[in-house]
């Protein structure tokens, strides 16, 4: 039987699916790979399911000229840490998982928009510190977020998610950048600048993949753009974000606040950001329901599988 690594522990089902064709080893180390435990799961195993921060570069394909490996499998559908020309070059086929993460991305959205415009976090924390003196008609006044313009920033699965469920269930304006326009079965506004956007709105949410091709692209220009009492929400990746830009926005009011479930140098937060508290800080829960977790597993399996087959890859990228 062709043997797996898994490269972290994965929902029971999973492995169990993922037993039903590979002899499967499941790396227990919930951090992400040394460069020397990559090369190796090239060097030792037909397939490998990895995840984000085994960051298989180029480099680590040059290490290893003949792998054993065939398969990449990529737990996510974000695989901005794969080099995936160079594995193809070394002739490892790479896989994600788009669609399952889509509703549960978009749900952690809303949770930032919603926590970061009604102060939430902030009122959490005086509670829990026991410093709460009672209700009275000036405590904690926020951005109420019904009616308001929100600027999606890519307009993918994601994205789409994120509008109708703004759109539909708070009656919210949508505006957006993409690459080009898209036909929607909601109403938007496709507008052609970044920073023209960012002036029009009071939240703005980032929904784009990472990589080179977007890396800093919301810097601060994006934030000098953006009204005062505007809210900047990321739920895609870090590094499209320049943090130290952000950091300083926060710091000086020329933005409301900020809600992050990604981080540039993850999983390093900032003490400044800490320090912030009109900033909604979480620990990149956007896929972290075991339903939607065990769905994206089970996806990797299926690309698995086809390859054990020398079948095309469902989900090919």
């Amino acid at each position: 039987m062709k043997t797996l690594l898994i490269t972290r522990p994965l929902p029971d089902p999973v492995i169990a699916a993922a037993q039903a064709h590979y002899t499967v080893t499941v790396r227990q180390d919930k951090t992400k790979m040394s460069a020397d435990e990559m090369r190796a799961s090239l060097r030792d195993y037909d397939a490998v399911l990895p995840t984000l921060g085994d960051h298989y570069s180029a480099e680590i394909f040059a290490d290893v000229p003949n792998p054993r490996a065939t398969v990449l499998a990529n737990f996510g559908v974000g695989y901005n840490h794969i080099d995936v020309a160079a594995a193809n070059a070394a002739g490892l086929q790479v896989s994600n998982t788009p669609g399952a993460v889509t509703d549960a991305t978009a749900d952690i959205a809303m949770t930032l928009m919603l926590m970061t415009c009604r102060r939430a976090g902030e009122g959490e924390r005086l509670v829990r510190r026991g410093e709460w003196g009672g209700w009275h008609p000036i405590q904690f006044l926020s951005l109420h977020m019904t009616g308001k313009t929100l600027g999606i920033i890519g307009m993918g699965r994601i994205g789409q998610a994120i509008a109708k469920r703004a759109h539909f269930g708070f009656d919210m304006t949508i505006k957006y950048v993409n690459r080009s326009e898209k036909q929607l079965d909601f109403p938007a506004e496709h507008i052609g600048s970044l920073t023209e956007l960012a002036r029009q709105v009071d939240i703005l949410v980032v929904a784009l993949p990472g990589g080179p091709e977007t890396q800093h692209l919301i810097n601060a220009d994006v934030f000098a753009a953006m009204q005062s009492h505007a809210i900047f929400v990321n739920i895609a990746r870090g590094e499209i974000v320049d943090e130290a830009a952000l950091i300083a926005a926060l710091q000086q009011g020329k933005i409301g606040g900020a809600g992050l479930d990604v981080y540039e140098f993850e999983p390093k937060v900032p003490e400044a950001l800490i320090a912030l508290e009109n900033v909604t800080l979480l620990p990149h829960l956007g896929t972290a329901a075991l339903e939607v977790r065990t769905g994206m597993g089970m996806m990797a399996v299926e690309n698995l599988k086809a390859a054990l087959e020398g079948q095309p890859l469902p989900n090919a990228v």
